[in-house]
């Protein structure tokens, strides 16, 4: 059996990549700064038979109480760059959302505005076909570079097969890197929308470590009446509602805090309250939105 790639740690502490700051260690972390790198650690995980996981801005993440039998990637260097060309943006998948939008704003490139309020990488918005206010994803997605076991290939939105909040990427499987195609605008009308688009968020939202995005997913089941997640979970008594360290927060109901030293299963444990709140006085069934690297009894999740 292969030896470790270079610069491949053992037992590394996972909370501090998380927003939540819950959640054990990783067997096995590497960062991967090139697409040459990022096929060659998967590789190597293939051969060892390891599970693989991903952390971006750790936005949307739980980690086991227990760790993660397997190894854990972050994209750094080359793959966390963002170089406009022309009305493109060539984003490493490590690279951050807001600030992608951001530097469009500057150029005076219109369409990535949406990406302002998603505080996540390029490459996990790509895996789970990331929207906000409007926005659309696929819309200005031009290519992706997915990388794999010892290879990296080139893919269009077609071939990702986008659906709400998802992507048909397969486990092993990592965006390495990836193009928007925007369009010419005024920067300051560029600029004035992400204004707008970050008060909104900071008026309905709550932001900061300790908390992560979206809980749960908008449901399209009629019996809604079109409100979203987090209206439903507010008016089945969840704002503010805690279990062990965990608490909804007061600002938004769909947002779940740390409020002490909480453990993943305290969140597991208050998103199934409030999953069955909402199912008990609506007979809605919610989907959970966040992210789980590591084994992770979510069965109280999906009945």
């Amino acid at each position: 059996m292969t030896s470790p790639p270079e610069g491949v740690e053992q037992d590394y502490p996972l909370q501090r990549l998380t927003t939540i700051r819950t959640g054990g260690p990783a067997d096995w972390f590497a960062r991967a700064g090139s697409s040459e790198r990022l096929a060659g650690l998967l590789d190597w995980a293939r051969e060892r038979s390891l599970a693989v996981g991903v952390v971006g801005s750790g936005s949307n993440l739980l980690i086991a109480d227990e760790g993660f039998r397997g190894l854990v990637l972050k994209l750094d260097d080359d793959l966390a760059t963002i170089v406009p060309e022309g009305r493109r943006l060539l984003c490493g998948g490590g690279a951050r959302l807001p600030q992608a939008s951001a530097m469009a704003a500057r150029l005076g490139l219109t369409g990535l505005e949406f990406g302002v309020n998603i505080p996540g990488t390029v490459g996990g918005a790509v895996k789970m076909n990331a929207n906000a206010y409007g926005g659309d994803l696929s819309r200005v997605l031009e290519w992706v570079e997915v990388a794999r076991p010892g290879e990296v290939d080139r893919r269009t939105p077609v071939d990702l097969g986008f659906q709400y909040r998802r992507s048909n990427l397969e486990p092993g499987e990592v965006v390495a890197r990836a193009s928007f195609l925007l369009a010419d605008a005024e920067p300051a009308d560029v600029k004035r929308t992400l204004a707008d688009m970050r008060s909104q968020r900071k008026a309905a939202q709550p932001s900061g470590i300790k908390t992560f995005g979206s809980t749960f997913k908008n449901p399209d089941d009629p019996r809604a009446e079109g409100r979203s997640a987090g209206q439903l979970l507010d008016a089945a008594g969840c704002r503010g509602l805690t279990v062990g360290g965990a608490r909804f927060s007061e600002k938004h109901a769909n947002f779940v805090e740390n409020a002490g030293r909480a453990t993943t299963a305290d969140v597991i444990a208050l998103m199934a309250e409030g999953r069955r709140r909402v199912r008990e006085r609506f007979g809605i069934e919610l989907e959970p939105e966040v992210q789980i690297l590591g084994e992770v009894d979510t069965s109280e999740l999906r009945s």
